[in-house]
């Protein structure tokens, strides 16, 4: 028995086959998530790339990241994300938009202290 659940032996639609299906099934949406330690990413790690720059930190930030959040708040939201996902307190001096020929926004640049 124990051979045939290995190999997967049961003929499809036999009782068998349906308890292992089940089961996987089962396994797949009851398994906690701590049982893989998969946890939350750093929110927006994905949207954010460090350039290569003399003197300040210089950030590439995906357009769509900084727009969720309002203007007068951009400041200090990014900061705190880029502090996140770097481990280390990032403070921002100034974020600039970046439009390609067209005038379409690509992205923004963000500007950091030493």
């Amino acid at each position: 028995m124990l051979r045939r659940l290995i190999f997967w032996d049961f003929p499809r639609g036999s009782w068998q086959y349906d308890i292992i299906v089940i089961a996987i099934v089962a396994f797949l949406f009851l398994t906690p998530r701590s049982w893989f330690h998969d946890q939350p990413r750093v929110p927006h790690s994905s949207q954010v790339a460090s350039l290569p720059s003399h003197g300040e930190s210089v950030f590439w930030l995906e357009s769509e990241l900084v727009a969720s959040i309002p203007e007068g708040e951009r400041l200090v939201k990014l900061s705190g994300v880029l502090s996140t996902q770097r481990g280390r307190t990032v403070s921002l001096t100034r974020i600039e938009p970046i439009y390609d020929s067209e005038q379409e926004l690509k992205g923004y640049m963000a500007f950091a202290k030493p």
